[in-house]
């Protein structure tokens, strides 16, 4: 008998690897997923709280995304019933990570995001920080890495529950950066 790495799967997915990826992770891209001001965001927010839904909020750079993203937007997603996940514009990237940064720009960064199916907005911000945002859109669920301590966490006093997702150990944008960069 073959050793267990070489043995026949006992079921096969009956679409190719390439279509169950996208089928599961991914959906067609459209702009009905981007918001394009604080105002479309706290509509956004009224109607779905109106409805009953409990709304997740998360944020970040998002600059080269990569399997810790998407942990950690799918765990968001988990916690409620819509994910919607604030994005730093180009300037703020390069505020917050100085120059050369972002990588991806805004525009693409947005269109990955909201391509990703846990999540199911996206919205610019250009401020240091989303207070705005989150002010705007008060959610039930407020979500950081466990890298953040709950008193650092902006905009905490206006979300019901705060979140700290353990991140994926020596994965991130500017690890990845730094790799290339070194060549190895």
């Amino acid at each position: 008998m073959p050793p267990p790495a070489f043995r026949k799967p006992i079921s096969t997915p009956s679409i190719p690897f390439a279509n169950w990826w996208k089928k599961h992770y991914f959906r067609t891209v459209g702009n009905n997923r981007l918001l394009r001001s604080l105002t479309q965001a706290r509509t956004l927010a009224g109607r779905l709280k109106g409805a009953g839904k409990k709304i997740v909020f998360t944020n970040g750079c998002f600059d080269i995304l990569h399997a810790g993203h998407a942990e950690i937007l799918a765990k968001a997603k988990a916690l409620g019933d819509i994910l919607i996940v604030g994005v730093n514009s180009d300037a703020s990237v390069r505020r917050l990570k100085g120059a050369g940064r972002p990588v991806v720009n805004l525009k693409h960064r947005m269109r990955l995001l909201s391509a990703l199916r846990c999540v199911d907005y996206a919205v610019a911000f250009a401020e240091p920080t989303p207070m705005k945002l989150i002010e705007a859109i008060r959610p039930d669920v407020l979500v950081k890495g466990a890298d953040w301590t709950a008193g650092a966490i902006v905009g905490r006093e206006h979300a019901k529950k705060i979140a700290r997702i353990k991140l994926v150990r020596g994965l991130s944008t500017t690890a990845i950066i730094n790799k290339i960069r070194s060549g190895r």
